[in-house]
């Protein structure tokens, strides 16, 4: 019976305990949480079998890292002193450079996988969890030729049963693209929220008139903070770089508007809908 440890019992660690088990009913999955009351409730829902702690980890087959990336930089190197010579351990955090170069000598690097799941809610814990969360997303691997052959079939045999499209990346090159693609958008979402709230103080009314529209571009301000903030800080300079072009092209609207440059504003919003020819593509 294979064991799994699965460190942080949230989304994306209760939703690849939820795959795994739908799959494989005999794997036993063990959780290990910094919040008590977790482990509580990921038992009582059937996320997980039983509870765990760091000092069990030499007992794993698989160790599944799922916690903020902050906290994953401070546990990773506790992780790999604990695990046996055949444990693979994968790291599933939104940044990949800093956690790369911090295992870079490690003596086990050889059993860690730095991976990225394209996936995801706005909604944390382990009530967040969902079955087929990972089915059909992308998964970012980075620096797979530091990972032992064998466990990197071992990993690709749990992204194929997930249903996930795998693409190689370089950390830095991730980092750099993920702040594009996800940083920007909930910086975005967080800030419109915060200007609307602002304002609402004001005009009580305003929440009224939101529409569909106002929902989905805010719906990225409900994810969590103890998770986004140290994302930002770990991407700080990619983030800071994509802010100043963000920041231009809103400068560059508002001035189109002040000089009644209609036409300008056409012809910017009719180029931005090629969007629609390339998400469809991905999607």
């Amino acid at each position: 019976m294979q064991k799994i440890y699965v460190i942080g019992i949230g989304l994306i660690g209760g939703s690849m305990a939820l795959d795994i088990k739908n799959s494989n009913p005999n794997t036993t999955i063990y959780g290990i949480d910094a919040n008590v009351s977790h482990l509580d409730e990921a038992i009582e829902i059937g996320l997980i079998d039983a509870k765990a702690n760091i000092n069990d980890l030499e007992n794993a087959d698989m160790v599944l890292i799922a916690v903020p990336v902050d906290a994953s930089l401070m546990i990773i190197k506790d992780v790999l002193d604990a695990i046996s010579e055949k444990t693979l351990v994968i790291e599933v955090g939104s940044t990949k450079e800093a956690i790369c170069n911090v295992v870079k000598t490690h003596p086990k690097r050889r059993n860690l996988l730095a991976t990225h799941p394209i996936a995801g809610t706005e909604f944390s814990g382990p009530k967040a969890a969902i079955l087929g969360l990972f089915n059909g997303k992308t998964n970012i691997i980075c620096e797979v030729e530091e990972t032992a052959f064998k466990l990197q079939e071992k990993a690709l045999k749990l992204f194929a049963d997930l249903g996930m499209r795998i693409r190689y990346m370089n950390p830095k090159a991730h980092d750099k693209h993920i702040a594009y693609v996800s940083h920007l958008s909930h910086i975005s979402s967080f800030m419109l929220g915060k200007t609307v709230i602002e304002k609402e103080k004001n005009e009580r009314d305003i929440f009224d008139m939101a529409g569909s529209g106002f929902e989905s571009t805010v719906r990225l301000a409900k994810s969590s903070p103890a998770m986004w903030t140290p994302i930002f800080e770990q991407n700080k300079d990619n983030v800071i770089e994509i802010l100043e072009e963000y920041i231009a092209n809103l400068e560059q609207f508002k001035n189109h508007l002040e000089t009644d440059n209609y036409k300008a504003i056409y012809s910017e919003m009719e180029n931005t809908n090629h969007i629609k020819t390339i998400l469809k593509g991905i999607v």
